[in-house]
């Protein structure tokens, strides 16, 4: 028991000190020392009443005094860089450091609140950051206060209904990055759509293209593909429910001839060969059997499956990455606007890839379908070395002509 200055018995843990400040002394759920101080003994009491509460509910934290900086140190360390690549790695130093530890990184973990996260991700749309920067800076501190809460630093994640003030970019112009083809494609060798996926990046086809294709529009002898019909499958009037049209293409100009690389040539090959199996295992069908490209049940494929098949790849290859470099899903038109970003990139003339996509419009293709990622902007700024006179050089030319003008030859 402990007592007052005047020897008064003030009740467990509880003492009063020579300042006549009172504090009180007990052990948390994490075996931790702690000392309360408080002006009056009923506030002590309280104190003492509210840390016992907590501990017995286990709202305590296991060290409040734990800033955002000191907890990114130790989520990195323990967390992330053993199991990240170190470019992943220094991308959310870089995204860390520059966006969030200015306006959070002093702040206790215990304290930060929804609403300072919230006017962080609103302050970033104001500076002119994009939806993927404000994802990617939610994302961060969600993964950051989900270890937090693991660990019991904190009891709560404030980064909990927090949204990014930016509409996320439509579907439709989306491109995959080199890395992201690279991984989708790694992890997409050997499945059913294998070949379909790898056509499509390497011809620029639209979905509706793709799955009207017979073996009859492949020209092998002049490496070209024949382009002349797309399928839907919609329900159009006098039909009782959605069913396949084989419909003439989109326009004049999408009426037209694709060269066939040797990547494509590759996967059209073995397309060909897993067509002719699965005739023969499903004989019976008789709807569109002359397409190339079927469903595991030689049935057409729709945008449904095209999609589905898509999102399932992407989720396999999102179980093998850290948040911040999970691919976002993305529809079966992103293959064509990648085959258009990567023809560009390689030097392409605008003109000849309008008549590879089937544009009428060269507009179209420039404004619409040809994208370009951060790794290509520092690649091609690398063209522009020696291009430019240092300035050292013309500014002794002006020196030169001046002593010229002046003294003479």
């Amino acid at each position: 028991m402990g007592s007052d200055l005047r020897g008064r018995e003030l009740g467990e843990g509880i003492t009063q000190r020579k300042d006549g400040r009172y504090q009180a002394r007990y052990t948390d759920r994490f075996g931790n020392r702690k000392t309360l101080y408080a002006h009056t003994l009923q506030e002590i009491r309280n104190k003492l009443s509210d840390a016992g509460y907590e501990n017995r509910k286990q709202l305590n934290v296991v060290d409040d005094s734990t800033t955002l900086d000191q907890w990114y140190q130790r989520w990195m360390a323990v967390y992330k860089a053993p199991n990240i690549r170190p470019n992943t790695k220094r991308n959310y130093q870089s995204i860390y450091a520059k966006h969030i530890s200015p306006e959070l990184g002093g702040i206790r973990l215990t304290k930060i609140t929804k609403l300072q996260i919230q006017a962080l991700e609103n302050g970033l749309k104001e500076n002119g950051y994009q939806w993927e920067t404000q994802n990617k800076v939610r994302m961060l501190l969600s993964d950051m206060f989900t270890c937090a809460m693991a660990d019991q630093f904190v009891n709560r994640n404030p980064c909990k209904g927090v949204k990014c003030p930016s509409k996320k970019p439509d579907d439709e112009v989306r491109f995959l990055t080199a890395d992201e083809q690279a991984l989708f494609f790694e992890c997409c060798a050997g499945r059913w759509y294998d070949n379909l996926f790898n056509v499509a990046i390497n011809t620029g086809l639209r979905p509706g293209e793709l799955a009207a294709l017979t073996w009859d529009d492949i020209d092998l002898k002049n490496m070209l593909i024949h382009v002349e019909h797309t399928l839907v499958y919609q329900k159009f009037d006098g039909d009782e429910k959605k069913t396949y049209h084989l419909e003439d293409c989109k326009t004049t100009k999408s009426n037209r001839t694709v060269p066939i690389n040797e990547e494509c040539l590759k996967y059209l090959k073995r397309q060909y060969i897993q067509k002719n199996i699965l005739s023969r295992k499903h004989m019976g069908n008789t709807w569109f059997t002359d397409c190339l490209f079927m469903t595991r049940r030689n049935n057409p494929i729709n945008a449904t499956d095209y999609s589905h098949a898509i999102r399932q790849i992407i989720l396999d290859v999102n179980e093998k990455l850290d948040p911040l470099e999970q691919m976002e899903v993305f529809s079966g038109h992103a293959f064509r606007h990648t085959f258009a970003t990567r023809c560009i990139e390689s030097g392409m003339r605008p003109k000849t890839l309008q008549t590879i996509l089937g544009h009428a419009n060269i507009n179209t293709t420039m404004d619409m379908y040809v994208h370009v990622d951060d790794s290509a902007k520092h690649e091609q700024m690398k063209l522009l070395k020696n291009q430019f006179t240092p300035w050292e050089n013309v500014e002794n030319g002006y020196q030169r002509e001046a002593k010229l003008a002046i003294f003479g030859a």
